[in-house]
């Protein structure tokens, strides 16, 4: 076969052969597709799209292009994947209640994209935390603790890694189809028997309208089922961050004080208990998502999810204590400073897009591939929608390595929020579910 003919025939909206996206994903794999026809194949495929066989053919070949997990566990293999947001912390709670709950979840995860954080950063801001390992590894840590979240080794997907390279510097990331085959490939390679799609739409997602939203949602559930993997998926509503922080250590700490029982902050408990009862009722494990959801609920209260958590955490090389001395173990900022309002009035709308950039700004996120991270900095006790504001009330407050970094950041963060005399219409949190 030749990239050449296959890349023509996308831009001549020819019908492609299954046989022919697995010959182009095994050349992005083993470097036989150039960069140059990467590029090309990526941009004909944003431009005429795939049909749904040829979606399933492409997410199938690349799924391939590397090892394919295969389990023999007691449970059903579970796993969740979000399309990030500002403080979506869930996959850390999530994760282990699952396990709690009798699921086995190798939860293969990523790091920071653009203006939303990620799970990968979150908890390398524990010390010692090996996100990074080999198939082995995960294998022996999901075993042993039900759940291990950790990052893609170049053995599962190298297609999807070679081409989701490609697509960033070749403006080609919108692609639903491309989307849809690259989160795809990395979760069903995982030899998972359910999956729970978080999709976020909104001022703080990568999809601002429900319509795109929708789209991608139901892209990902027909090419999953065409995969013969379980999926369901909820639209969740991302018009304010889901939690009142946004940094990683910052968001690692709301996380604890859920687990522990100590500060449970409503939307996370109750999107982690969604998520989870889906999750469930795909596995068997419950009788239908409302049960599940009570289960997750369980395993939260219980304290059974936290033992899962420091068990978890400790197999990766973290603290063997975090659950009980996790507020000694995290790093903190140097410098915090309250955001005032400055103004009174409730607060209307919040741009989580604007949060999440000014984190990246003060280091807590990349603006380029291999930017180091500063897992301290970032915000904290944000204000959320509804909330009465008069000047002397902080909007947030901000936690930064200087003072001139504060300056900045308390300049991003009011220009983030609109207030208002009149109190907001606040979307529910679960807006659609898709089975």
């Amino acid at each position: 076969m030749d990239a050449r003919n296959i890349i023509s025939k996308l831009r001549d909206e020819e019908p492609l052969s299954a046989s022919e996206l697995a010959w182009f994903a095994q050349g992005l794999a083993t470097g036989e597709v150039t960069d140059a026809q990467a590029g090309a194949f990526a941009m004909a495929v944003l431009l005429n799209g795939l049909v749904k066989d040829e979606r399933i053919a492409l997410t199938r070949a690349m799924r391939d292009s590397g090892v394919v997990l295969e389990w023999d566990m007691p449970g059903p293999v579970l796993d969740k994947h979000s399309t990030g947001d500002i403080g979506d912390s869930v996959s850390l709670l999530l994760a282990p209640a699952l396990a709690a709950c009798g699921a086995f979840v190798p939860m293969i995860s990523g790091r920071g994209l653009g203006h939303t954080g990620g799970t990968l950063d979150k908890l390398e801001s524990i010390p010692g935390y090996r996100a990074e390992v080999p198939v082995h590894r995960l294998r022996q840590v999901t075993a042993a603790v039900g759940c291990a979240i950790v990052g893609a080794s170049g053995e599962i997907a190298p297609a999807d890694k070679r081409l989701y390279a490609i697509r960033d510097v070749s403006g080609t990331v919108e692609s639903v189809d491309l989307i849809t085959a690259s989160i795809l490939s990395k979760k069903l390679a995982a030899g998972l028997e359910g999956l729970v799609l978080d999709i976020k739409v909104d001022s703080g997602a990568f999809m601002v309208d429900m319509e795109d939203a929708e789209e991608l949602a139901e892209a990902l559930v027909e090419t999953a089922h065409g995969l013969g993997c379980m999926t369901t998926a909820l639209i969740t509503d991302m018009s304010q961050p889901l939690i009142g922080a946004a940094g990683n250590a910052l968001e690692v700490i709301e996380v604890m004080e859920t687990l522990t029982g100590s500060g449970i902050t409503p939307a996370l408990w109750d999107l982690t208990c969604a998520l989870g009862g889906e999750a469930l009722a795909l596995g068997g494990l419950a009788a239908d998502a409302a049960d599940g959801a009570g289960r997750i609920a369980r395993a939260m209260e219980s304290g059974a999810a936290a033992e899962r958590f420091g068990e978890m955490v400790a197999e990766l090389g973290g603290p063997m204590d975090f659950v009980e001395r996790w507020p000694d173990r995290l790093p903190a900022a140097p410098v915090q400073r309250e955001v005032l309002a400055g103004r009174s009035g409730k607060v209307q709308s919040i741009d989580g897009h604007a949060l999440g950039l000014a984190v990246v700004d003060l280091g807590g996120g990349r603006k380029r591939e291999g930017d180091k991270v500063n897992p301290s900095v970032g915000l904290s006790e944000l204000a959320m929608l509804g909330d009465d504001m008069s000047p002397d009330l902080p909007l947030a407050i901000v936690h930064v390595a200087t003072e001139a970094q504060a300056d900045a950041a308390v300049m991003a963060v009011r220009r983030a929020y609109k207030l208002g005399p009149d109190a907001p219409v606040i979307p529910p949190l679960v807006r659609r579910r898709l089975r």
